[in-house]
């Protein structure tokens, strides 16, 4: 399976909780598990601003690329502006629009990166600036290389901005599992939601996401998934609160793998959220997913 990564995501953070090195963390430890070969990384060419702008206002794509963003703007985002910050957004954008493509062409593909969900058309928030999958999709379709377009997002933050994106949209169906009590507030209704509890372990979680997945794909046939594979409903996550053990978690990507397969639909997946107090953890719940992946791959 073709993996598509870039030095040039890690996001220039700093000391920050979200720990945007897990991206290079990542290829290293797929590498050294006998996971991936080094050929088998592809690098990304960076979305045009052309991209960016089929989704993102105008106004605000010349803000992020000329660092006119106000104060209350770069403090929404939560993480510091830089132009490296600018440059690898942009590269990741590249890279969902990649991992579609080639998804398309095997059955399944990862962007090492991305999955930026809560970045709206005229502002970004909660770490993201914009959206990298909802861009992927639009330039898809574009292309016509699709004509509809599911997201299947399990972060443990409710996709708001994918939401508020495809509202209005029916050749995109937008499915968010998350935890109920926390980040964003408000939350814009996806096409379908599965709101959970604090605390939340495994088994109900399983079940809870077979039966929106199953709903779904009963009201919708895509032509692709964008799967949002966070690992922060793991148990030991800093900005989560559900309980999700590490098997429990490559449960859950077997399940949104193997209920695609069964339907004949191609996965694309971005890795999301994770911010578990040991970053090895996070590392380890990527690598997993990429796993599984792999294993859908034709």
């Amino acid at each position: 399976m073709k993996l598509v990564y870039s030095d040039q995501y890690d996001l220039n953070l700093g000391n920050h909780v979200f720990p945007s090195v897990k991206y290079k963390l990542t290829r290293e430890k797929l590498l050294r598990d006998g996971l991936a070969r080094r050929e088998d990384f592809v690098e990304p060419e960076s979305a045009t601003d052309e991209d960016v702008r089929m989704v993102h206002d105008q106004h605000y794509v010349w803000k992020l690329k000329n660092a006119k963003l106000s104060y209350v703007e770069s403090l929404r985002l939560e993480i510091p502006y830089s132009p490296e910050l600018i440059r690898a957004v942009w590269l990741c954008a590249g890279g969902t629009i990649l991992a579609g493509r080639l998804a398309l062409e095997s059955g399944s593909c990862v962007n090492i990166g991305g999955g930026f969900h809560h970045a709206y058309p005229d502002h970004g928030e909660g770490f993201c600036v914009i959206h990298d999958v909802a861009i992927a999709i639009r330039r898809l379709q574009k292309e016509k290389l699709i004509e509809r377009a599911m997201t299947v997002d399990c972060d443990v933050h409710h996709g708001n901005g994918t939401a508020a994106i495809f509202s209005l949209d029916p050749s995109v169906f937008t499915y968010s599992i998350h935890q109920a009590n926390n980040y964003p507030y408000p939350k814009p209704p996806s096409s379908l939601d599965t709101h959970l509890h604090d605390g939340v372990e495994d088994e109900e979680y399983l079940a809870a996401l077979e039966q929106g997945l199953d709903k779904a794909l009963e009201e919708f046939q895509p032509d692709v998934i964008y799967y949002l594979a966070g690992a922060d409903p793991y148990r030991e996550d800093q900005l989560g609160g559900l309980k999700l053990s590490l098997d429990g978690l490559e449960r859950r990507d077997r399940m949104v793998f193997e209920k695609a397969r069964a339907k004949g639909i191609p996965v694309a997946v971005t890795l999301a959220g994770g911010y578990a107090r040991h970053v090895e953890h996070t590392i380890q719940i990527h690598t997993n997913t990429i796993r599984v992946a792999g294993e859908f791959c034709a």
